[in-house]
C-alpha cells in the first residue's frame, strides 16, 4: 500500500491517479518505472544521486524519511486501488477522494497543486480537454499545474514541465519575501 505523504504546507502537492501494482506493492508512489524520481532529479526540484533514486529499498527511504521533509512535497492518488493500467479503472471511483484532496489542499494550503497527467486532472475537475501546464483557474485557492504522465512521451517535455514548475515556485518565493 502507498503511504501518503502531506507536510503541513507542501511546496508542491503531486496528485496522481492510481497506482500501478508493483509500486503499491513498494509502498512508494512510481517506485515499479522509477522515471517519475528521474524527472524530478533531472529537472532540479530534487537533488538525489541517482543510485538512491534506481534502487527500490533507498528509493523508499528517501520517500519516507527525505520528500516530504527535507523538499516539503507531498503525494496523493485519486484512486488507492492499483491496476496495471488506468483503463481498468471504474467510472466515477474517484469521487469520494476528490472531495477528501480537496479539503487536503485547503488544510494544507501547497504553493502548487501538480497533477501527474492530463487523465488525472480530468478526473478530478470534470474537465475535458485538459492541455498541460499552468492551469488559469486556481484549485481551492492555489496555483495548479498539469505535468504529462511520467512513462509516455520525451522526457525533455517533462523535464521541461517540471522546470517550468521550478521557476513559478522560485518566483513565488522571492515575491513572498519583498
Amino acid at each position: 500500500m502507498i503511504k501518503y505523504i502531506v507536510p503541513k504546507r507542501p511546496v508542491i502537492l503531486f496528485v496522481g491517479i492510481n497506482p500501478h501494482y508493483g509500486s503499491y506493492k513498494n509502498g512508494v508512489p512510481f517506485s515499479n518505472n522509477k522515471n517519475f524520481w528521474y524527472l524530478l532529479n533531472k529537472s532540479g526540484l530534487i537533488h538525489e544521486d541517482m543510485r538512491v533514486l534506481r534502487n527500490t529499498k533507498s528509493l523508499k527511504k528517501f520517500y519516507m524519511n527525505k520528500f516530504g521533509r527535507v523538499y516539503r512535497y507531498g503525494f496523493v492518488n485519486l484512486i488507492d486501488r492499483p491496476t496495471r493500467s488506468t483503463a481498468e479503472l471504474k467510472h466515477g471511483e474517484e469521487s469520494k477522494k476528490i472531495v477528501k484532496i480537496r479539503n487536503l489542499i485547503r488544510r494544507r494550503t501547497p504553493k502548487l497543486v501538480c497533477f501527474i497527467g492530463k487523465v488525472t486532472y480530468e478526473k478530478f475537475s470534470g474537465a475535458e480537454s485538459v492541455s498541460t501546464g499552468l492551469l488559469k483557474e486556481k484549485v481551492e485557492g492555489c496555483r495548479a499545474f498539469v505535468v504529462s504522465f511520467p512513462i509516455r512521451g520525451p522526457n525533455s517535455t517533462r523535464i521541461n514541465e517540471l522546470r517550468r514548475i521550478k521557476r513559478i515556485i522560485h518566483y513565488d518565493n522571492r515575491t513572498s519575501k519583498n
